[in-house]
């Protein structure tokens, strides 16, 4: 179907712009103005050579990735449309002139194409599984096997929007000792590097043998200023190195397995893959997927391919037809507390109502930990700094008391 590149001026007279899909320019201003927007220019996408840098930037554009925050808000908007008794291709045609990013856009265009030749909305979601996940995609399917499909997208961005909150309240936790330690470490830089120098090249000239601090103080400054660009290519070659290093299986398993080593972090990774898990298999199993596909689903959604890999030997002892909190604590990757309200899941029969507990006792642990976590480093990091430029004051500072005893 052809694509059509538009700009129009909505019912208060703002001008937007937009893609759309169509049989023709004809049928585009059409469906736009059933929209109450009102088309000024419209204008279709040829592979021509006039278009060659449009279409180039285009393709700039649809290979951003989506924003985990858009696919919430499109989730949320097009529950409240099905809910409201719209059919799905109409909600999908509202919603297209609204969705701002191209990339979703197009993705959008296209699988309403597909709902209209006769496939399902989740076979349409299963051509972009980098932009849906699996979860996303199973949960669509089940909901419009079980004909609750309203439910289901409720459902879907209740987890994403809890999901992206819990994300968005560790980073906002994290901010401030991230910003803190920066600034501390470019002070520190700019202060062995540059002003050290300066004040200890006093001391060059002085027939005296110098205290030990300001000789290792000389000897830091010294080193810094000659190499500083080899720490500086060492700190940014860090983050690289560690991301090709989890491209690779065997690098992943090291990484994550070190990580769940570190004191305080370690566990507040576990509580996290433990309140992914019992939201996410929770939410699989109240629409009716089976509970060994849930945990295929689920043990990619954790973060960790340790835990990853503790999920999927847990789904083989469930397929044996043993308990799932039992074939869990096997593992010894999730927290007792947890295992134990499964257990009790499974017991009375209201195993989803008590993953959903799980999930809200570890999200609020996870939260508190955090803020733990950061109210303690904040103290840490100015203890760190004063020793540190202590020690400096002291170097700079010994020489000179030993020249004033001199003259006295």
């Amino acid at each position: 179907m052809p694509v059509f590149e538009y700009s129009a001026l909505n019912a208060k007279g703002k001008q937007i712009s937009g893609i759309l899909d169509s049989e023709s320019a004809v049928t585009a201003r059409r469906k736009l103005r059933s929209l109450r927007i009102y088309p000024v220019k419209i204008t279709e996408v040829h592979d021509t050579v006039k278009k060659k840098d449009h279409r180039f930037l285009s393709s700039l554009h649809l290979g951003r990735r989506i924003k985990q925050s858009e696919i919430s808000m499109l989730t949320r908007q097009l529950a409240t449309l099905v809910g409201a008794g719209f059919p799905l291709v109409s909600a999908l045609d509202t919603l297209l002139p609204q969705t701002k990013t191209p990339a979703l856009n197009r993705r959008l265009a296209k699988i309403k194409d597909m709902i209209v030749e006769g496939q399902s909305f989740a076979q349409g979601l299963s051509l972009y599984p980098e932009t849906f996940s699996a979860l996303y995609i199973n949960m669509v399917r089940a909901g419009e096997t079980s004909g609750t499909l309203e439910i289901v997208l409720n459902q879907l961005a209740d987890i994403t929007e809890k999901q992206q909150a819990l994300n968005n309240r560790i980073r906002n936790a994290l901010a401030y000792p991230v910003l803190m330690a920066f600034i501390g470490s470019v002070v520190l830089f700019l202060l062995l590097t540059f002003i050290v120098p300066s004040i200890t090249g006093i001391f060059a000239d002085m027939n005296q043998t110098l205290p030990t601090p300001t000789l290792l103080l000389i000897r830091l400054s010294e080193t810094f200023k000659s190499f500083w660009w080899v720490f500086l290519m060492v700190l940014i070659a860090i983050p690289f190195a560690l991301r090709s290093i989890k491209k690779t299986a065997k690098g992943r398993l090291v990484v994550d397995k070190a990580v769940l080593r570190i004191p305080l972090v370690g566990q507040l990774i576990k509580k996290i893959s433990s309140a992914r898990f019992s939201r996410t298999l929770g939410s699989l199993l109240k629409n009716g997927v089976s509970m060994l596909s849930a945990l295929e689903i689920v043990k990619n959604i954790v973060g960790n391919k340790i835990i990853s890999n503790a999920i999927a030997d847990a789904a083989v002892q469930v397929g044996k037809g043993q308990g799932l909190g039992e074939s869990l604590e096997t593992t010894a990757l999730f927290p007792n507390l947890s295992i134990q309200m499964i257990q009790l899941g499974e017991q009375s029969g209201e195993l989803e109502t008590m993953l959903d507990k799980v999930a809200d006792v570890y999200e609020n642990e996870v939260e508190s930990a955090v803020l733990g976590l950061t109210a303690l480093l904040e103290p840490i990091m100015i203890l760190v700094m004063g020793v540190v430029v202590g020690f400096i004051v002291l170097s700079i500072c010994l020489p000179i008391f030993e020249m004033n005893q001199l003259v006295m």
